[in-house]
């Protein structure tokens, strides 16, 4: 027995020692880590201090568009309305050829991420963002993924996809999906999955042999909880929001992004860092919308990004005209490459006149911005063409997702997730949880000062119609200040005597009596 004991101890001393070197190791890598997150967090803290009233619009408008949170509604039915064709920065969304140089650019939109500030004049541009709950995002994003990769299986294989796809994109000039980030990486591993489980089922079969719900077909579609546990969304999607808001995504321009990414997957304590850096920056945008609150989020952003654009255009306070399509937009090539795909991928009547049908809703005519607009008339403007938009875009994902149909997706689909999901999808996604918060107590901030310029707005407009009124007097009278004055003496002696009149003939009739 004590034979057996002491060779057991031995054991575990050998295993002990063995350990020592891997656990220096993970300690010595943390350190390092840590070294590289608190080093970027400085620059960025150095670089970015307060400068100016970020209430105020500036040159140039940076709408930092995180997928999946609604931003192309904005883009389409708000920014294309208040700016015209030649003030948009060429091929905003293709980043290989933006061109900022352009000597009309006032407004960028793209997916890029916030180290694209290096390319811009930041200390004349405004930035400005919507942010949506971190849970719905990794399913619109897991939906979107499908819907796309879905529209290439009208192809008969994979290798006829591809090539063909080759072909219309070296045809066209038009920014593809498949040319835009995070879609270039995501579309193609989800359409590479889709080609494999049809191949694995037969061709012809279109419907799922099993349904336990919409995000669980597996012979279909990759399921909702693989997806979310591939390398694929780790790099990518989970906590997506935080990382392009502080520029280190994937397509960073920031050369040292990957590595401090890097150190914040493998040391999740670290992560604070980087959302403090994430938190600040929201704080000094002109404006952070919710995909949430989407009535109250468009109202904000006519009013506080609207109005000044306007003003800054000289259009405030005139009418709108309602946009038709012209067919001559010359950047509607740029359209959001979230919804905009070739009618050869689609390979259907269908599939045309639903493009021509995004395409009504979203051209705009080029003089629009010099047309007549008031924040009012834009709102409705806005409402107008966000109902274009949604159907289109209903129609659009009924057609891409005919050959998956298994893959009926839905808020009701939503709740059939199950739970443990729902928990994975929160913990994968624990920096975008407290920043959205933090984004919510923003929301809330700009909700009340917008509410306290709009009563400063009636004060100023009782006190015109006030001074309104001594015009009118005056008008038929030259004014001159000792005038004014005995004016009022005489109304207020006139008063006085009416009163006293009053009170007179009252005790009168008390004697009387």
């Amino acid at each position: 027995m004590a034979f057996g004991g002491l060779a057991l101890a031995l054991a575990l001393l050998v295993v002990s020692v063995s350990l020592l070197p891997s656990v220096a190791s993970s300690d010595g890598d943390h350190a390092r880590c840590e070294g590289v997150v608190k080093g970027w967090a400085g620059s960025v803290a150095g670089s970015e201090g307060k400068d100016g009233d970020k209430l105020s619009l500036r040159d140039l408008l940076f709408f930092l568009h995180i997928p999946r949170t609604g931003g192309r509604t904005y883009f389409h039915c708000f920014l294309k309305k208040l700016y015209t064709n030649a003030e948009e920065c060429p091929r905003s969304y293709d980043k290989l050829r933006f061109d900022p140089s352009h000597p009309d650019c006032k407004l960028v939109v793209s997916h890029d991420d916030y180290s694209f500030m290096s390319k811009l004049p930041s200390e004349r541009t405004s930035v400005v963002t919507i942010l949506r709950n971190p849970v719905d995002r990794v399913f619109s994003t897991y939906e979107f993924s499908v819907e796309v990769a879905a529209r290439f299986l009208v192809h008969p294989n994979l290798t006829s996809a591809k090539l063909m796809t080759s072909r219309v994109l070296t045809k066209s000039r038009a920014v593809s999906t498949l040319d835009i980030w995070p879609w270039k990486y995501l579309v193609p591993w989800m359409r590479e999955d889709l080609f494999a489980r049809r191949d694995a089922r037969g061709i012809d079969k279109v419907r799922s042999s099993h349904r336990v719900n919409a995000y669980d077909v597996e012979d279909m579609v990759m399921p909702l909880h693989q997806y979310i546990n591939d390398p694929v969304a780790h790099e990518i999607i989970h906590n997506g929001a935080t990382f392009q808001i502080t520029g280190l995504t994937n397509n960073s321009y920031l050369s040292g992004a990957h590595e401090v990414r890097h150190c914040v997957r493998k040391h999740p304590d670290l992560g604070h860092f980087v959302l403090q850096v994430a938190k600040s920056r929201l704080d000094r945008m002109l404006y952070v919308g919710l995909t949430e609150e989407h009535e109250e989020s468009a109202r904000l952003f006519a009013h506080m990004v609207g109005a000044q654009v306007l003003s800054q255009s000289g259009a405030l306070n005139l009418d709108i005209k309602d946009n038709q399509p012209t067919g001559n937009d010359s950047h509607s090539s740029t359209l959001d490459p979230e919804d905009e795909e070739t009618n050869e991928h689609l390979n259907s009547t269908h599939g045309s006149q639903n493009n021509r049908a995004l395409n009504a809703a979203d051209t705009v005519k080029d003089d629009h911005g010099k047309g007549n607009l008031t924040v009012g008339k834009l709102m409705e403007a806005y409402e107008g063409c966000i109902s274009k938009l949604r159907k289109s875009q209903s129609n659009r994902r009924k057609i891409s997702l005919r050959k998956v149909e298994g893959a009926n997706f839905s808020k009701e689909a939503r709740r059939q997730v199950p739970e443990v999901v729902l928990e994975q999808i929160i913990s994968l996604n624990s920096l975008d949880m407290e920043l959205y918060e933090h984004a919510k107590k923003i929301f809330t901030q700009e909700h009340l000062m917008l509410k306290s310029q709009q009563s400063t707005v009636i004060q100023h407009k009782q006190l015109t119609d006030q001074k309104g009124w001594i015009e009118m007097v005056c008008s038929s009278w030259s004014c001159s200040p000792w005038k004014v004055v005995l004016f009022g003496l005489g109304v207020t002696i006139t008063i006085a005597l009416i009163i006293l009149a009053l009170t007179t003939r009252r005790r009168t009739f008390k004697l009387k009596v």
